[in-house]
């Protein structure tokens, strides 16, 4: 089966992790609607790499398993490489509809937008009701730290323009990097849309816990925005500390200038503090050095 043609070069962009199984099919369905197939074979185990070989894809192999990000990161080098216009990334597992491609492309398409998220959320199939309450969760955290309003923040199934491609920075390598994405798009001044996209859900669809998903994304979000803004969220609260760690020391002190009385529980207190705030400063600090040199490198 031939690839499409069009004025826009899409590359479909698919992240695989010991997808063999369902790998061959999300190619053979998503081929008549893009141009180019790049699969990052990322340190799988059984035949992952084979097949999307043999199928004709571009493959990008990771000697070890780096994770969802890790791979994403391999996919948008190569995407720019290749000079895509847009790159549409989907999962390997089947769990996406390569036949909705073209719904995710179109807004890149009419200029409307540099970023379409697919939204599972808006879409026709019911998810689990596990995964409903995480999803929303984790939907609002990423909303809070991107000021936005995604109705589905962990999805994988999206679009991106050449602009977002060059743009975006990906710097989380497990799974929690479909929020950093967007929370890098939203801090570009990207335009960002929903689509609605159908999901199959079963056996063999996920590799992720669910709650080591959550945790994981969690900390990616905190990890995120600290990094963002380390001098406000991290040296401030690591300057109170150590104020209310001065306060138990000279509490300490008063008690035993007036009375001889050498206070333990105050001066543990005393210690801690001011040691646990002067660290968050001294972190703060080189985060918001780090943040400023990778400014000058970048521009």
């Amino acid at each position: 089966m031939a690839y499409k043609e069009t004025r826009f070069l899409t590359v479909a962009c698919i992240p695989c992790y010991n997808e063999a199984k369902a790998l061959a099919e999300v190619v053979i369905r998503a081929r008549p609607h893009v141009d180019r197939i790049i699969v990052c074979d990322d340190g799988s185990t059984d035949l992952t790499g084979d097949i999307a070989e043999a199928l004709g894809c571009r493959v990008i192999r990771h000697p070890t398993n780096l994770g969802k990000g890790g791979a994403m990161k391999s996919l948008f080098l190569e995407a720019r490489n290749l000079g895509a216009d847009i790159a549409v990334t989907l999962d390997g597992d089947g769990q996406h509809d390569p036949g909705e491609i073209p719904s995710l492309v179109k807004p890149i398409e009419d200029g409307t937008a540099d970023v379409v998220n697919g939204s599972r959320t808006l879409g026709r199939e019911a998810m689990p009701g596990h995964r409903k309450v995480g999803n929303a969760m984790l939907d609002r955290l990423t909303n809070a730290a991107a000021s936005s309003d995604i109705t589905d923040s962990q999805s994988g199934y999206r679009a991106y323009s050449k602009k977002a491609l060059s743009q975006i920075e990906v710097i989380e390598h497990g799974i929690g990097v479909d929020s950093q994405i967007l929370m890098s798009a939203f801090q570009k001044g990207l335009r960002v849309a929903e689509v609605p996209v159908t999901t199959k859900y079963g056996e063999g669809t996920s590799t992720y816990h669910p709650a080591k998903h959550g945790l994981s994304v969690v900390v990616t979000i905190l990890r995120v925005v600290i990094e963002r803004s380390p001098l406000l969220l991290l040296g401030l609260p690591g300057l109170v500390l150590s104020g209310a760690g001065a306060v138990f020391f000279a509490e300490a002190l008063t008690l035993y200038n007036n009375e001889k009385y050498f206070s333990l529980p105050f001066t543990l207190l005393g210690v801690g503090f001011v040691l646990v705030g002067l660290l968050m400063v001294i972190a703060s600090m080189i985060l918001y050095a780090l943040a400023n040199l990778r400014v000058r490198l970048m521009g």
